[in-house]
């Protein structure tokens, strides 16, 4: 019969805090890695858009053949499964990203297809669901809420290998995820770099029978370590946004809105004040 005490610790006292889903260990109880070799592939050039004059029809002034990239390249707007753009990535740029910012599926079981107008709106062209979205919306796995869970999680690992040292992310998420992506933040980037939940008000929402309205969506940000780039926002109101606000006796800006997402047949007016920097 074993004893346990200081010098030999039953097992169960060495377990710690952990969100776990089906598919996040293997059968034999190991972590699942993400498989980064077998998703690279390489990206496919269809345009490029920092063209100087002379290769490429330009409107006006708006491409500088004088400072144009000669290399084709600034920066890339790509289109796929970011899972298997970031494993294309990660040679090239990982450790070299200063900022993500995601807005992830909010794992809301909808259908995303959409029609798309072009031209002179009488011609459309549909898009349909990327993988992604595939994954997300319609839980392709069957898993429900664990395939969410590991989809998040694989991407958000990569990620964290693309951030520097001294690189931010943040996630934009609502009511339906933001618990269960706020413990896999702190589990792959850890709690001590979770900086700040940054909260999205809204003045309007959706209004449901039989419950409190949805007025508000949550941003986490997380950096890769402990010394990180911060700039302190800066940018002012214009002048079309300060005609809305009133001045009260300290000249202070203020304005009053429905925070309560009623009807606007039953606005009760809240006030909050904001200041303009300087």
């Amino acid at each position: 019969m074993t004893t346990y005490g200081p010098h030999s610790p039953h097992p169960l006292s060495r377990m710690r805090t952990e969100l776990v889903w089906e598919g996040k260990y293997d059968e034999y109880g190991n972590r699942r890695e993400v498989d980064v070799a077998g998703l690279a592939m390489p990206l496919q050039k269809i345009e490029t858009i920092d063209e100087p004059r002379s290769r490429a029809e330009a409107q006006g002034s708006l491409f500088d053949e004088a400072k144009a990239h000669r290399d084709d390249f600034r920066n890339r707007l790509i289109w796929g499964d970011n899972k298997l753009v970031m494993a294309s990535l990660l040679e090239e740029f990982k450790g070299a990203i200063d900022l993500i910012y995601i807005d992830p599926p909010f794992d809301v079981g909808a259908d995303f297809t959409a029609s798309v107008a072009i031209g002179d709106l009488k011609e459309t062209v549909t898009k349909d669901q990327s993988i992604l979205e595939l994954v997300a919306y319609r839980d392709t796995w069957g898993r429900g809420t664990d395939s969410y869970a590991q989809m998040v999680f694989e991407r958000l690992l990569l990620m964290r290998e693309l951030l520097s040292e001294t690189g931010s992310i943040y996630v934009h998420c609502d009511y339906r995820v933001n618990s269960l992506l706020r413990f896999i933040l702190m589990e792959i980037f850890g709690a001590q770099n979770f900086r700040n939940e940054i909260v999205w008000q809204r003045t309007n929402a959706h209004v449901e029978a039989g419950q409190y309205r949805r007025i508000h969506e949550t941003i986490y940000f997380f950096t890769k370590s402990e010394s990180y780039t911060w700039h302190p926002p800066s940018i002012g109101f214009s002048d079309a946004q300060l005609k809305r606000y009133r001045k009260d006796e300290q000249v202070r800006l203020y304005t009053c809105q429905d925070l309560t997402g009623e009807r606007k047949n039953e606005v009760v007016p809240h006030c909050w004040t904001v200041w303009q920097r300087s």
